[in-house]
């Protein structure tokens, strides 16, 4: 008997993506004036090539994906926001149909794609753990038995009466994943929300899953932590543009995504001085993204300094400018919040110039590559444009404090700390 529990055959899927009009809305005469219009096209040119509506457009956010999962196996999906990592999960847990191709499941799935998936916002935690339970189709008996440990691990037992709708979204994560890795699914799909809960909770799923993985059971994770991804899969999957671009080892597969990420983010810093990102609905946006780092001499190291303007098309107070620092592996360097740094603009009418910078970067970071990440904001409320991963800085090799020893790549680590040793002599 084969131990094939997932094999995927030609999987494609398309959307029809609209393009905003001059009308701010469409009636329904508009509608059924362009049904009209589109079967009078058909009947005129039944079998010729019919015109294409400028107003929609074709996006297929898988093409030609094929691979195989056998049983007990832990597979990480990486790739790009867009390269069709959730379509496929999607796909996976049938929560969509795909275009063309094929999928063959043999197994109870269990998905986490995002927020309070598969709850009900009125029931109660208590009723969603049953309600969950008999959709992966077990007994009320096996999920009774499971019920305390379910519980115990999403640590929610002061509001399992309480309608999850009134949950905040870490209480949401925690139990819906509690839910989906206790229930005992043959094969459990687990997208990138683990990000919204915190650190402990995080370190507690990723380790709840390899042991969903050592019993046997097959694990899809999807992440853009790629040491996460590197300590919990023994396989990756990488995609691009929809398409299968790695697959293999998942050290291998993240290593040769890492490289990809560099070589693009290289490439595209030649082109940022003329970069414009605009959010439409905050009317806000960023321009003329740049980097330097200049030598320090006095200090015998390099001073990083990032600059970009923000262009409002209305007029803002309190905006909040952030910025983060992570390795290509996906840990985080530094984060600086606005809410936490009070790096604030109180009034933003005209294009205003943000400059961030540090003296003798390598006092703080291993040499290496750095992603960098911007963002405006309300602090504490919402996000008005954010850019991930935008640029990368590549930070030289620098001797460690005087003591002649260079610490060349943060894959020993992201600080360098000048620690000295000694020993003590014990009396008896």
């Amino acid at each position: 008997m084969s131990d094939t529990v997932i094999q995927v055959e030609n999987l494609s899927k398309k959307y029809i993506i609209g393009h905003q009009q001059q009308e701010r809305y469409t009636a329904l005469r508009d509608v059924m004036a362009n049904g009209a219009k589109s079967l009078g096209q058909r009947l005129l040119k039944p079998w010729g090539k019919q015109s294409a509506n400028p107003a929609y457009e074709e996006f297929w956010a898988l093409k030609d994906v094929s691979f195989e999962v056998k049983q007990g196996d832990r597979i990480g999906i990486i790739g790009r926001n867009g390269a069709g990592k959730s379509t496929l999960l999607k796909i996976l847990s049938r929560i969509t149909e795909p275009t063309t191709g094929r999928i063959r499941i043999k197994g109870r799935v269990a998905s986490l794609l995002e927020v309070g998936t598969g709850f009900h916002a009125e029931l109660t935690g208590r009723e969603n753990i049953y309600l969950n339970g008999a959709i992966l189709g077990m007994s009320k008996a096996e999920i009774k038995h499971k019920f305390d440990e379910i519980v115990a691990f999403a640590e929610v037992e002061k509001f399992l009466d309480t309608p999850v709708k009134r949950y905040s979204s870490g209480m949401y994560v925690r139990l819906a994943f509690a839910v989906a890795a206790h229930l005992e699914p043959e094969i459990l799909i687990v997208d990138e929300v683990l990000a919204v809960g915190d650190a402990q909770f995080q370190k507690k799923c990723l380790g709840k899953m390899e042991d969903v993985g050592q019993e046997g059971r097959t694990v899809l994770f999807v992440s853009h932590n790629m040491a996460a991804l590197e300590s919990l899969c023994l396989k990756g999957i990488f995609l691009e543009g929809g398409k299968i671009k790695e697959i293999g080892l998942a050290k291998e597969v993240a290593a040769y995504y890492q490289k990809t990420i560099k070589e693009n983010r290289e490439l595209q810093n030649q082109n940022h001085g003329n970069l414009f990102k605009f959010s439409q609905k905050h009317k806000i946006g960023i321009a003329n993204i740049k980097y330097y780092l200049n030598p320090n001499y006095w200090e015998k190291g390099w001073d990083l300094k990032i600059e970009f303007d923000v262009i409002p098309k209305r007029y803002y107070q309190k905006v909040g400018v952030g910025l983060s620092l992570s390795s290509l592996s996906g840990i985080s360097a530094t984060i600086m919040p606005p809410y936490f740094t009070n790096y604030v603009i109180d009034e933003l009418e005209e294009t205003t110039k943000c400059i961030f910078e540090c003296s003798n970067i390598q006092k703080y970071l291993g040499g290496g590559d750095y992603t960098i990440t911007l963002w405006l904001s309300k602090p504490k409320v919402e996000y008005l444009l954010k850019l991930e991963d935008i640029l990368v800085v590549t930070i030289p090799a620098c001797e460690l404090f005087g003591t002649g020893k260079y610490f060349e790549y943060h894959l020993y680590g992201l600080v360098p700390l000048p620690l000295t040793y000694r020993t003590e002599e014990l009396k008896a």
